[in-house]
């Protein structure tokens, strides 16, 4: 069984949401989201619509997703990768890079983005419809 990781916060999910998963888990068997905790987000200086509790809920419940487990920091992905026996690390290509230091424990892929598309677009939309 080919296990994928991938990791993201999926506040506001939408359509780049769903496509990334559905990518993640064409390329294997069994797909694993860790998504980041409130008190994590607060050290990225991220803040989310929705807790750490309603986007894990919202996660499981999509077919493509097979377990949701917590990100609490930046340096947990390779004890991830290691205690769920990870053989694919996927994450969007705007990360391009970032992640290959995991090329030692799996392979790691780069997906493209969904174009037009962000939870920071949606907020922008949104504040600017609220704003008239």
């Amino acid at each position: 069984m080919k296990r994928v990781i991938t990791y993201g916060t999926f506040d506001l999910l939408h359509n780049g949401h769903i496509n990334i998963l559905r990518r993640a888990k064409e390329l294997g068997d069994y797909l694993i989201v860790a998504v980041s905790t409130d008190e994590f987000n607060a050290i990225k200086n991220k803040k989310a619509y929705h807790s750490y509790e309603n986007r894990k809920n919202i996660l499981e419940a999509i077919r493509y997703v097979d377990e949701v487990i917590p990100e609490n920091n930046w340096d947990q992905k390779i004890l991830d990768v290691q205690n769920h026996n990870v053989d694919l690390f996927v994450m969007g290509d705007d990360w391009e890079g970032k992640f290959d230091f995991l090329k030692e424990y799996c392979e790691v892929v780069y997906l493209p983005r969904t174009v037009g598309i962000s939870t920071t677009k949606i907020k922008e939309d949104l504040l600017q419809v609220k704003n008239g």
